[in-house]
């Protein structure tokens, strides 16, 4: 009877395994069978792909062949079908061959077209730079400019390229932007200034000066043509040939960094390189903003602000005083100038930061300090360069306007103009201030 149960549990342990078994089988051939169908689909669909690409090709191809042989019956109805296939390469190429051909003549087909590239393509955004190269739509005889520049929005807008504010706007008040306005500028210096231009040119309250260098920078006037200006003139009269010199400098400067150009991004004199720099950003950002304390320099930094220009003399003075005075690297200098002068130009500011610093070609000598009472004293007695830019020391005699704040007390409060609150204290002793910087210069002609 024991055996007999014993068969019994077995025979159903052995049918249990074979259906397990069985049922298995079944999954592993349905799971095959639909690895099968998946790979048969995705080649298919591979297959289908490249078929349609090559038909795609073919179409293309064909259409550019009878076009070249006259035969042009459908050939736009031929070439909108390739473009509503939306495929990245042949629709692009369908819509460039009907600009390029002249086959359509309406704005609104054009920017419906740009649409379905772009957005629905999804094809990057150079294609539209790739329409207007390739096409010169701007000469289209169909699509007037306004038209264009209305298809063109999403792509040039003004006030994604403007500054978001009216900065400079101000630069109207002391610029005309033009050729005519440049030779005008000539015209007149030559006629009524040039003469004086060897005395006059240190006075920042004269205009002693061409004031062509914006002019210059912007292609509005060439150098040659105010060489050969000057040449007409033929008189050996001294403030001539010294103009003449600074024209001299301006290409000699640009023979330095094609001859250097390490210059562009380091000293000249690698001594230089080891010179103890100060790293002080509010004493960068006081000289900036014409905060300084030292009447000239701020009167040049603020002149600079608002006119995007600054006089030549006191350009001398403010780098002087930021690379010795606070000992700043030139380099912080020349990146402030090149963006905001309107005459920047990359050849002149590297080198002549590079001569003020002493690091350059024919440098000034590191222990030449430009003092900037003296300098003020020296070349705007009255102070009236001074109190046009620095309005709030207007009420200072011209015995202090550059020292305003050796003042007594009870005078300051008299004129309503206190030293420390109407106009900063200097943010450095000059005397101090001096001696630290050939300290400093010292210091690296040791370890050479």
């Amino acid at each position: 009877m024991d055996e007999e149960i014993e068969i019994i549990n077995t025979n159903t342990r052995v049918e249990k395994l074979k259906n397990f078994l069985i049922s298995k089988r079944k999954q592993l051939i349905t799971s095959l069978i639909l690895i099968i169908l998946i790979l048969i689909t995705f080649f298919g669909y591979q297959e289908f792909k490249s078929s349609s690409k090559e038909k795609l090709a073919n179409k293309f191809n064909s259409i550019v062949t009878n076009f070249e042989t006259g035969k042009k019956e459908n050939i736009n109805n031929s070439l909108i079908e390739i473009i509503n296939t939306k495929d990245k390469t042949y629709s692009p190429l369908a819509f460039f061959f009907l600009l390029d051909n002249d086959l359509i003549t309406s704005s609104d087909e054009i920017n419906s077209y740009f649409d379905l590239l772009i957005n629905e393509v999804s094809l990057e955004k150079e294609i539209k730079n790739l329409t207007i190269y390739k096409k010169g739509l701007f000469n289209s005889e169909f699509v007037q400019e306004n038209e264009l520049l209305n298809i063109l929005n999403p792509v040039i807008k003004s006030e994604d390229i403007l500054p978001k504010s009216d900065w400079y706007k101000k630069f109207e008040k002391y610029w005309e932007p033009s050729e005519q306005k440049a030779r005008e500028n000539l015209d007149n210096f030559v006629n009524k200034s040039i003469l004086n231009y060897g005395v006059n040119r240190d006075f920042p309250s004269i205009k002693g000066t061409s004031l062509l260098s914006p002019y210059i920078r912007n292609g509005q006037i060439n150098v040659g043509d105010i060489w050969q200006k000057c040449k007409k003139l033929k008189s050996n009269n001294v403030s001539i040939k010294k103009y003449t010199n600074e024209i001299g400098w301006r290409e000699f400067s640009h023979s330095l960094i094609n001859y250097f150009p390490q210059m562009l991004k380091g000293n000249l004199r690698k001594e230089f390189d080891k010179f103890p720099w100060v790293n002080n950003s509010k004493f960068l950002n006081a000289w900036k903003k014409g905060m300084t304390g030292y009447p000239i320099v701020d009167a040049g930094m603020r002149e600079l602000y608002e006119t995007g220009w600054m006089h030549n003399r006191i350009r001398m003075v403010v780098g002087s005083f930021l690379v010795k005075h606070l000992r700043i690297n030139w380099k912080e200098g020349e990146k402030y100038f090149r963006n905001c002068l309107l005459d920047f130009n990359e050849a002149n500011n590297v080198a002549q930061w590079q001569w003020v610093a002493g690091c350059g070609a024919d440098a000034a000598p590191y222990f030449r300090i430009f003092n900037p009472i003296l300098q003020g004293e020296k070349f705007d007695k009255q102070g009236d360069y001074v109190k046009k830019w620095v309005p709030e020391l207007s009420k200072v005699p011209p015995k202090y306007i550059h020292k305003p704040w050796e003042m007594e007390k009870k005078y300051q409060e008299a004129i309503n103009t206190i030293i420390g609150s109407s106009y900063p204290m200097p943010i450095v002793v000059h005397e101090k201030a001096r001696a630290d910087a050939l300290s400093a210069f010292q210091s690296i002609k040791k370890k050479n």
